[in-house]
């Protein structure tokens, strides 16, 4: 390389083939040792170690379990990258060498499989990669790099529990927030927008109350499971007869549980749900025409008590400054080759990523790395099949290795030199 007509992008990035034994080891072993929400014990000690070692200020503890590592670089701004750590109490069907074994103990008290199946292991391993090129080329750029790797994403707990613990006055106030997330798509494209990332999510569990008897003597029940099909079917039409066709949201019910035998027709039952929304109108009148439903169906079915509703988890809706989209995209364009660079419109997934830039009242971007075979990915969509390919959260969500590790690495550079060389 000649440094003399070397971009500050090329000097940050010189030394990544050299690096990526190192990360692909690191990946491995995040994914093979996975942990859950707000239990990244170990995840978070392995971060904190490779930051340590790359003479990063380091901050542990944040938010229970979250990392915070700086590298001040003579004057100039601060740009916060951010990476979330936990995994989902899934078990892994993808068959790797390195297939996550682990179990673990939820919140709950039960005992669950675990494994990272949205990609925060590659979220990991991307973050730890930038982090480690920057210090290795101090020269290229100046200003402050903060590095959060945050915790508990997956339950919308992390990133306001680090807010809550102090992240805003313990720490420099950034410019900007950087995040992004692997997805299906072709390995080694990215896509964003500005505007709308990802959606507002809200996530309910509805109690219903009925009267118990014996499975052949119904006249003497108000059934629940009955009230809760009931229920199940008319949530249905929320988004199909009272969202108008430009509007959008999506109301899915993830489970229904009741009673304990065939011949007996039980005293509750239980459904949770969740909403993504786009917009806050919607929002509200999704969520009231839920509670207007389950209300509804109780009396029609002639319940002894009234429903319980109770929110679980919120996510806010993440949206993406319009000049820091810009900056970024212009940055990425130039970076990489025009076929990989793509627009998108926003996704129905859901991310605590917003809470940092909303708190700190600065601008944040999110974006996404595609992690699907190039091959596998364009023979889906020539044949219209790409609903069959594994998503986050399948049990068979496995991105490739190569080029998306290497990818995510380039596209954390690129992002924050667009700030820390001006």
């Amino acid at each position: 390389m000649d440094t003399k007509t070397a971009t500050p992008t090329d000097l940050v990035l010189k030394n990544l083939d050299q690096l990526l034994p190192d990360l692909e080891a690191l990946y491995k072993d995040v994914h093979a040792h996975p942990e859950l929400s707000m239990q990244e014990t170990r995840t978070a000690a392995l971060a904190a170690d490779w930051l340590a070692k790359a003479g990063y200020e380091v901050t542990t503890g944040v938010g229970q379990t979250g990392v915070v590592g700086l590298l001040r670089n003579g004057e100039g701004p601060t740009v916060m990258l951010r990476a979330d750590m936990d995994a989902l109490p899934i078990k892994e069907a993808t068959g790797l060498s390195y297939e996550s074994q682990e179990t673990a103990v939820d919140a709950e008290g039960k005992a669950v499989p675990v494994g990272h199946m949205c990609g925060h292991d590659m979220h990991v391993a991307w973050l730890a990669g930038a982090a480690a090129l920057f210090a290795q080329e101090r020269n290229a750029w100046h200003g402050t790099l903060m590095v959060v790797f945050q915790p508990g994403e997956e339950t919308a707990q992390g990133a306001q529990a680090m807010i809550d613990d102090g992240l805003l006055a313990r720490f420099p106030r950034p410019v900007v927030v950087l995040g992004q997330h692997v997805m299906l798509g072709a390995a080694g494209d990215i896509a964003g927008s500005a505007g709308p990332i990802t959606s507002a999510a809200d996530s309910l569990q509805i109690r219903l109350f009925g009267r118990g008897a014996h499975g052949s003597m119904p006249q003497a029940s108000v059934d629940p499971v009955v009230m809760a099909a009931t229920i199940v079917l008319r949530l249905q039409t929320i988004v199909s007869r009272e969202v108008a066709a430009t509007e959008a949201a999506v109301v899915t019910i993830g489970v229904v549980q009741a009673g304990t035998k065939e011949n007996v027709i039980p005293d509750e039952a239980i459904i949770k749900l969740n909403v993504r929304t786009f917009d806050a109108g919607v929002r509200e009148r999704v969520l009231a025409a839920i509670e207007r439903i389950v209300n509804a169906e109780a009396v029609a079915s002639g319940a002894p008590r009234s429903p319980e509703i109770t929110p679980l988890d919120r996510y806010p809706l993440n949206v993406n400054d319009e000049a820091a989209s810009q900056r970024i995209a212009e940055a990425f364009r130039a970076h990489f080759s025009p076929g990989r660079v793509h627009h998108t419109g926003p996704a129905p997934a859901s991310e605590d990523f917003g809470c940092f830039g909303t708190a700190w009242r600065v601008p944040s971007v999110f974006w996404f790395v595609g992690g699907t075979d190039r091959e596998t990915y364009a023979k889906a969509k020539e044949g219209g099949t790409l609903n069959k390919l594994p998503v986050n959260h399948s049990p068979q969500f496995a991105p490739v290795l190569h080029p998306t590790l290497e990818t995510g690495v380039e596209t954390m550079v690129v992002a924050a030199l667009a700030w820390l060389t001006s």
